[in-house]
């Protein structure tokens, strides 16, 4: 997710009709880290709200969703956003809530932390299911994960939607093979695939796929997550990346944000 403004421009949802069109701005900001400090978080929202970022991925596993929930209370306060309306808010499904059961308590539980209603988007964070309550263990080991029922955890996914508390369905780290087998019986399709995405590891097949079902791709770790325990630096060392930047008079970072 990378920098932009107020008028980024949009994409419309697969749930969207022509009387109420669900808009994605196609820049966001992500708010997964390695240190977790919501003041820091917080105040990053802030300024990030301040030079025009409307989109706002959190998730469950990132320990974000309070700071996230503050920032926007504070930014009302503050006038830098005149409604929760003007905001397009992600968050996500953990592993160890990834049962048919826990699905809509864990949404309210999400809710509840941002202060906010409804989302505008809900993903399933990864395909896979481990024991309830091994939230912090992850990487998860074997013994530690369980059969995933993604049928039921779907079904539940749609009845947050039909509740109103989400807007958008959808899912995160999903193969062609995976969205192939939810299309196969999914009552309402899924919106979003959020995957890694960047200039060294461009998914070029399922973007071909998601494209043809009508499946909106959105990229975490455009610049490769540098720094953290489960990013890369290849990105920002690329030679190609390099070569781009020196031609147009920029650092390395910002070719890519564009």
């Amino acid at each position: 997710m990378m920098s932009g403004t107020t008028f980024a421009p949009k994409v419309v949802l697969q749930l969207s009709s022509k009387s109420n069109p669900i808009s994605m701005p196609v820049i966001g900001l992500g708010t997964g880290g390695a240190l977790n400090d919501g003041d820091v978080v917080k105040a990053a929202i802030i300024e990030a709200m301040k030079v025009g970022y409307r989109h706002f991925d959190t998730a469950t596993l990132y320990g974000s969703e309070h700071a996230l929930g503050e920032a926007i209370a504070e930014a009302l306060q503050l006038g830098l956003i005149s409604s929760r309306d003007d905001l397009f808010i992600t968050s996500k499904l953990w592993c160890s809530d990834n049962h048919p059961h826990l699905v809509l308590p864990t949404l309210r539980k999400s809710l509840q932390a941002l202060k906010l209603d409804y989302l505008d988007l809900y993903l399933i964070h990864w395909p896979m299911s481990a024991k309830p309550g091994n939230s912090d263990n992850w990487p998860y080991a074997e013994e530690q994960l369980t059969p995933f029922d993604l049928k039921g955890v779907w079904e539940a996914m749609e009845e947050c939607h039909n509740l109103g508390l989400t807007k958008s369905i959808g899912v995160s780290n999903f193969s062609c093979k995976k969205l192939q087998n939810l299309l196969s019986f999914a009552t309402i399709p899924p919106s979003v695939n959020q995957v890694e995405m960047n200039l060294v590891w461009q998914q070029k097949n399922l973007r071909e796929y998601c494209k043809e079902k009508g499946i909106i791709i959105t990229a975490y770790a455009p610049l490769g997550s540098r720094g953290t325990k489960w990013g890369t630096n290849e990105v920002m060392d690329c030679e190609q990346t390099k070569q781009i930047a020196q031609a147009h008079g920029k650092t390395a970072a910002q070719p890519l944000e564009c």
